[in-house]
């Protein structure tokens, strides 16, 4: 049953922590149970690229009930500073770690969707001390890009993308884009169950899209993409990985094919992957109720 308060209240309190002299957008909710019982894991929460912490509306809450959580919009996204600086997963998994060592120092369960998947991996292979398991929806392999690519098409491909990447087209295209009335049909990919698609989900993408330097930093994001550096190959990372992994995906997921999920679980013993059927890129919100307790369940099986 999906909470009907406000989002701001489903998330606990927002705060700001000051990294590297930029405001860091995060929240925090207390475990609500377990009182008097073992401790268990916090939990970390990362968003995909374009969401930000309100994407975990419908999950916070309830997966407070038996874990502390946080949740934190990664530089550039939601409400933390839209910086002029290059994007790069190591970026973003060093602000995490940091972010870690200031507030937990402690082991800690990490749950990303997509883009914050890639960083979840990245932090379990960087920072093994702080990660106990992780859990990842539709996670991104950025070094697939130029495999998937005829070589033959790659310049073309490559000079496209540098014209799209241009300050000046981005800065165009996002007073577009960022019209609510097409913001809904770019949304309506991510999703197989239109009924998700609700006035606050649109209104929580489209919010950070009118912040100062928005523009801009779409166009270095677009640009750091680009780059055979942004990322770690998660062919190269996943089999080295000695900890429990979660993997769940949408089958009807129009971003990341769903046909990657069998080939990356087969490169990890320790995987559980877990497919979801009628559901796209963003199962935390677009099935909330089914995710929870996906997870949930997970964890305490691990014990």
């Amino acid at each position: 049953m999906l909470n009907q308060q406000p989002w701001e209240k489903r998330i606990g309190r927002q705060r700001n922590w000051i990294w590297r002299g930029w405001p860091i957008r995060y929240t925090y909710f207390r475990c609500s149970g377990n009182l008097g019982g073992t401790q268990k894991p916090p939990l970390i929460l990362l968003h995909g690229f374009g969401a930000a912490i309100e994407h975990w509306r419908h999950n916070i809450s309830i997966l407070a009930q038996e874990h502390s959580v946080y949740a934190l919009d990664l530089l550039g996204f939601g409400g933390s500073k839209k910086a002029a600086t290059d994007y790069t997963i190591y970026l973003w998994t060093q602000q995490v770690y940091d972010f870690w060592q200031t507030f937990m120092d402690e082991p800690v369960i990490l749950v990303g969707n997509s883009l914050g998947s890639l960083v979840c991996l990245t932090l379990a292979s960087e920072h093994r001390e702080m990660v106990e398991s992780i859990a990842m929806i539709s996670l991104p392999d950025v070094s697939w890009r130029q495999e998937m690519i005829p070589k033959l098409l790659q310049p073309i491909v490559n000079s496209l993308e540098a014209i799209i990447a241009s300050p000046l087209l981005i800065r165009g295209l996002l007073r577009i884009l960022r019209l609510r009335g097409m913001i809904r049909p770019w949304v309506t990919l991510a999703y197989s169950d239109r009924s998700a698609i609700t006035d606050e989900l649109v209104e929580i993408i489209t919010t950070p899209t009118h912040d100062q330097g928005a523009a801009r930093t779409l166009s270095l994001l677009v640009e750091g993409v680009r780059n055979p550096q942004f990322a770690p190959s998660v062919k190269g990372v996943l089999p080295n990985l000695n900890l429990p992994i979660l993997l769940i995906w949408g089958k009807q997921d129009r971003f990341i094919p769903p046909s990657f999920a069998p080939i990356f679980a087969k490169l990890n013993p320790q995987i559980t992957l877990i497919e979801l059927e009628q559901v796209g890129h963003c199962p935390q919100d677009e099935c909330p109720d089914k995710f929870n307790r996906i997870l949930l369940d997970w964890i305490n099986n691990l014990n």
